[in-house]
């Protein structure tokens, strides 16, 4: 039970001001996230804990306490012995504590049903909590896949990335019951562009070591990392463990951390290597070829992160508008304001069944599951992306003035939504892949269109609508459309997950308001829709 304060002060009465929200359950109140996990096979019951557990009181208030008491860069002891640590308020290491034992990144690779699924959903309760805390989450995840290209290597560190144990003491690899992986690959002049990068990778017997500067080093903490340079023979994937077997510090050096515009909890840095002992992960020159399923693992979390933060918006201005009156009404009331909070939870919904479609390709072992999730994905980033920063922002506006307050957890929101459509890729980045995975690889453009055509004859609309699309685009677009191109797509893809998954109000509102196109530019700006019954989802 919370204690209130004084409501009744000297000067006036404090009414019309709804409590903040307290614990809650990102599980048992969110029917949708339900709805999906049945669907994709996931394991419910872990799922409804670790539900409890992210949402609970302790934790929201570790997540509060790890964005406003910044991490700290301590560069060197007092005796001037270089350190290059960073240090994080307690509640960073609570939180990323609690993820790691409820299976973050061991979920997927534990041989049970609905594994990536299960691990899209807690990606999705972490976006709620605190989204900067995914990014050494998620990495480690992903990298399990790709140190399989060496199976030394995946034999040292796969079992420890994959344990249920938290574990940030500064040890080595043998030492440790868990450890958590990063990735270092973008440099100052080439960004996305890493076959652009001017770090260099001289032998040292068996390894290598590295000379150069990386522009990000997200995560630098972590127990290692997979990076990327040059080699004799090409450019080359390699993973530079943070501490080595001699109890010494490896040579990679932060310069500094980054000043970002949300994301304040983790602690970007940018780095320098000075020839630091790295290990060789797949042949020379083949660096992109070895690291891609890294990069393909991490965008399935960047496609169901804005899920995430577009629910914790909706859920507080849902939670605002039912408790606060204005012209002698409560807010959820009044037919404008519905209409607004249902047209923004059709976009959340739509990401979420997007990105649990993903998911389930994931999971999925066959070779059109596998050609099906690597084009699906990036659809469901770019849209879902696109998407989050304007939901976001109008769920701000319903709290009004509060919605600007950074007590509330608006601002923190509104500054995340960015991210996920920039990291590994912005959108230009991913509309260009997407043409070149329609044109390179023609399972997944069969997968793709299986998938749609899977929703043909649930509504006539939506028919149409992908009638038009293939005329309109028979064959690969020119590069200058691919925007376009993607969107329609994209949307298409939601609006056929959508058919499949969710009761026909969230299904037919979107199809009215974004494929038939029944809908102004602003949200909110609809009709037609059953406003009521989507509204009741939230």
């Amino acid at each position: 039970m919370t204690v209130s304060g004084h409501s009744t002060l000297h000067t006036h009465e404090v009414s019309n001001q709804p409590q903040p929200r307290g614990g809650r359950d990102y599980w048992a109140d969110d029917l949708p996230l339900r709805e999906q996990m049945a669907h994709a096979g996931a394991d419910q019951a872990a799922l409804a804990v670790a539900g409890r557990d992210f949402a609970a009181p302790d934790r929201l208030q570790d997540a509060d306490d790890a964005r406003r008491d910044l991490p700290r860069l301590k560069l060197f002891d007092r005796s001037g012995r270089r350190l290059d640590e960073v240090h994080f308020h307690p509640g960073y290491h609570n939180i990323m504590r609690v993820a790691i034992e409820h299976g973050y990144a061991a979920a997927a690779w534990e041989g049970k049903p609905g594994g990536h699924a299960t691990h899209a959903a807690l990606t999705y309760y972490m976006a709620q909590l605190e989204p900067g805390i995914s990014c050494p989450l998620t990495m480690t995840y992903a990298a399990v896949p790709a140190l399989l290209n060496d199976e030394g290597l995946a034999k040292q560190w796969n079992p420890k990335l994959t344990a249920r144990s938290y574990d940030p003491a500064i040890k080595p690899l043998s030492q440790k019951a868990g450890v958590t992986m990063g990735m270092a690959m973008t440099e100052k002049q080439g960004g996305s562009d890493v076959r652009a990068n001017s770090t260099r990778a001289v032998r040292d017997g068996a390894d290598y070591r590295l000379i150069g500067h990386k522009w990000f080093c997200s995560a630098p903490m972590c127990d290692g990392f997979l990076t990327l340079a040059q080699a004799p023979g090409g450019l080359t994937c390699f993973v530079v463990p943070r501490w080595l077997e001699d109890g010494s510090r490896n040579t990679m050096h932060l310069q500094r951390l980054k000043d970002k515009l949300g994301n304040r909890a983790n602690a970007s840095s940018e780095i320098e290597y000075d020839y630091t002992l790295a290990h060789r992960l797949g042949e020379e020159g083949q660096g992109v070829k070895t690291i891609i399923e890294m990069v393909h693992h991490t965008r399935l979390d960047t496609a169901i992160a804005p899920a995430g933060l577009m629910r914790a918006a909706l859920a507080e201005a849902k939670w605002w508008i039912s408790h606060r009156n204005a012209f002698q009404r409560r807010l959820i009331d009044q037919p404008l304001m519905q209409s607004v909070i249902a047209d923004l939870a059709l976009d959340w919904e739509a990401a979420l069944a997007m990105a649990m479609g993903c998911a389930r390709a994931f999971d999925g072992d066959s070779d059109e599951d596998r050609a099906f999730a690597r084009i699906a994905v990036a659809l469901a980033k770019y849209l879902s992306n696109k998407r989050a920063p304007g939901v976001i922002y109008e769920a701000m506006e319903a709290l009004g003035g509060m919605g600007y307050i950074e007590e509330t957890p608006m601002p923190m929101l509104y500054r995340e939504a960015p991210l996920n459509s920039i990291w590994e890729g912005s959108g230009n980045v991913i509309c260009l892949d997407i043409l070149r995975t329609l044109s390179r690889a023609p399972l997944a453009a069969e997968a793709l269109m299986a998938r749609l055509q899977s929703a043909q004859g649930l509504d006539a609309r939506y028919d149409a609508a992908l009638a038009a699309h293939m005329s309109r685009w028979p064959a690969i677009p020119p590069e200058s459309e691919a925007r376009w191109f993607t969107e329609s797509l994209a949307t298409l893809m939601g609006a056929a997950m959508l058919l499949e998954t969710t009761p026909n109000a969230v299904a037919d509102g979107y199809i009215t308001t974004r494929i038939d196109g029944q809908r102004g530019i602003t949200a909110g700006a609809v009709s037609g829709i059953d406003v009521l019954g989507i509204l009741d989802r939230i």
